[in-house]
Parts: C-alpha cells; structure tokens; sequence
C-alpha cells in the first residue's frame, strides 16, 4: 500500500520473534496453529459457498454470515502466513511497511467483526420483537448499507494506528517479540514519548468496542422484556434458539479481545509467552468456531450443508 512508504529512520526491517522463550517448539506450535486456521479457512469458505448458490439463504442473516466470514478470512490471513514462515522457517525479518500493513489489516478487520456482531444483534431484535417487519426494516439492501458503515468506520478509526509510529524514529534494537505486527507492540519500539499511540489506540478500542458492547445489550435487553411478556413457552424456545449461536460467538471474542488489549499495557507480571498465545488464540478460534456454531444452530444452513455433504460422498462413490 503506497500510503505507508513512509521515510522511516533506519532500520528498515523489524524483527518478528515468534514466541519469546518457547523458540524450540516453534515447530511443533505450529501444527495446532496451522490446523485451526486450516479449519477456520474451510469452515468460512464453505459459509460462502452455500450461500451463494442456494437462493433460498440470500436473506439478511446469511448475508450478515458472510460477511462475518469473509471478516474471518481477512484478519487470520493477515497474521497466519508470517506466523508460520517464523516458526517452520525462521524467517523473522518483515519490512515496516509490511508490519504496519499487517496492524493495518489486522486491527481494520477485529473492528469490523465487533461491528457485525452489532448488526447481528439487531437482525435479531427485529426478527423477534418485530417478526411482521422484518422484511422491510432489514432489506438486503440495508443490511449492504449497514455493511459499508461497518467497513468504512473501521477503517477511518484505524488508519492513524499505523500512521502514529511515523512521528518518531525507532531504536536500533527492533526486535518485535510477537508472531504479528500488533499495535502498542510497534509503538514500544520507538525510541520517544509513546503516550500518544497509547491513548489513540486505548481510547478507539474502548470507546468502539464498548459502545458496541452496550447496543449489543440494549437489544438483548430489550429482546428478554419482549418474550417475558409472552407466556408461550414454545416462544420462550425459539427466541432462545434464535439467540443462542450469537451469543457464543460473542463471549468467545470480547472477553479475549479485552485481554489482549489491557494486557499490552497494564499486564507486566504476565509472562510473554503467556500473552502472545492467547493473543493469537484470539484471532484464531473465532473464526475456526464461528461457522461451526453457526452450522450446528442454524437449521436452515445445517439442512444445506448436509445436502452438499450427501452430494460429495455420492460423488465418491
């Protein structure tokens, strides 16, 4: 990206260390690594593919899916392939515009999946508090817009996060001790005042990510007065059912992304190691699980993804 040639002091590579004090077992790391986002890359890549061949699922729900799968694709895509050339290959060395690409991308793509997850919250608010609507509060079209503001804020907020460093020149010693280019990561490498990138990037994941959080409650809150309100246990059933697979995918990405935030800078007496693979645990189990919960509770996506099963072992045979 020529927005980030930036006239940078020397050096001109940083230095990706893997993981700090577990440099032997790189290797065998790597197996598990390499296996959850080969998982997570079929399991997303098969979202989309039915999808988009089965008429019957462009509706805003599945529309949401794949965006949320693409999202997946995207931000694990940016950071595994550099992982895997430390560990099998110890291949450290990654130009700064490629490190700050790779914040870029990586920090772009976790504000964009917290955004969908809004915008899931909603689809269900008014699938279940206003089902007679539904199809003309949440057109496709909307829910597109919806995506579009989803991309664009993102990236707005995000851009000054790689943009910050180039205020001042980095140490001699640019050794990242990290397997990707993680904001405050980068910024401890400059050699001046770094309180700056610290708030920016502080104030942007709290205030978006928390504000994101309280609409995601808001709905839920206002979906839990709604069926307290009908006795039916049967509707006590089906919003639960409706809500189930969200909520999973949600309290498997806020409490780790708030982890590895406040980490970064509050955690001093957590050991690296420690740190860096939940780090990465972070960016990789959601989107290894996401089409998993989402496959398993959405009948209509499991019915299609067994059709297409039935159909493969056909062919095999």
């Amino acid at each position: 990206m020529a927005i980030f040639n930036f006239s940078i002091s020397d050096p001109s590579m940083f230095t990706l260390t893997g993981i700090p004090g577990l440099e032997a077992a790189h290797v065998w790391i790597s197996i598990p690594y390499c296996a959850i986002y080969i998982i997570g890359l079929l399991g997303n890549v098969t979202l989309l593919f039915i999808v988009s061949k089965e008429q019957p699922l462009h509706k805003p729900m599945f529309l949401l899916l794949c965006m949320l799968a693409l999202t997946d694709i995207g931000t694990t895509t940016s950071v595994v392939p550099k992982a895997l050339c430390i560990f099998w290959f110890n291949w450290q060395g990654i130009t700064v515009a490629g490190c700050l690409t790779q914040m870029f991308f990586l920090h772009t793509g976790s504000m964009m999946h917290s955004a969908i997850l809004v915008t899931m919250a909603f689809d269900h608010y008014i699938a279940i508090c206003n089902p007679l609507r539904y199809a003309t509060i949440l057109t496709n079209a909307r829910i597109a817009k919806l995506g579009l503001m989803g991309l664009l804020i993102p990236t707005v907020l995000i851009l000054p996060l790689p943009l910050l460093p180039n205020r001042q020149s980095f140490c001699a010693n640019v050794i990242i001790p990290h397997t990707y280019c993680d904001h405050m990561a980068v910024a401890k490498m400059s050699c001046g005042d770094i309180t700056v990138n610290s708030i920016y990037g502080l104030v942007v994941a709290f205030v978006v990510i928390g504000l994101d959080l309280m609409l995601i409650a808001l709905s839920y809150g206002l979906i839990i007065k709604d069926v307290l309100k009908i006795s039916s246990r049967k509707a006590h059933q089906k919003a639960l059912n409706t809500c189930t697979a969200h909520v999973c995918v949600i309290l498997m990405s806020y409490p780790s992304f708030f982890f590895s935030t406040l980490t970064y800078r509050f955690g001093q007496g957590i050991a690296p190691h420690v740190h860096i693979i939940l780090a990465n645990l972070y960016l990789l189990l959601p989107p290894m699980f996401d089409p998993i919960i989402y496959g398993v509770k959405t009948k209509e996506l499991r019915e299609k993804v067994g059709k297409y099963t039935c159909r493969m072992i056909a062919w095999g045979h």
